[in-house]
């Protein structure tokens, strides 16, 4: 299951965290976002001992969509220990998320 994150929340559960934290950007009426919303649930059940999943409204958090630069709906950024080491924009496919999620836990960046 993933978090909704607010402003206050970002620092302590992404950027002073250790481990693996994945943060979905979206909107409710964006129809990518609707489209992926399921995919990405699913993944944080399947990855849930190994990430912490987190959703951000951009319409409600627009300091930190700002500052990570998201322009296009969804995004997702993938965090380790705090970095950011990855992230998707758009329409992704299921198996390229499983594939970035996979290197992210090994530890592998591309």
């Amino acid at each position: 299951m993933n978090k909704v994150l607010k402003g206050e929340s970002f620092t302590k559960e992404i950027i002073k965290a250790s481990g693996l934290a994945i943060v979905q950007f979206k909107t409710e009426w964006n129809g990518g976002c609707q489209i992926m919303a399921p995919i990405y649930e699913e993944l944080s059940r399947q990855y849930s001992t190994k990430a912490k999943f987190f959703t951000i409204d951009t319409e409600k958090e627009k300091t930190i969509t700002k500052e990570y630069r998201v322009m296009e709906l969804p995004t997702i950024l993938i965090f380790k220990s705090g970095e950011l080491i990855g992230h998707v924009t758009g329409l992704t496919p299921k198996n390229i998320l499983i594939e970035k999620i996979e290197q992210a836990i090994s530890g592998i960046s591309k």
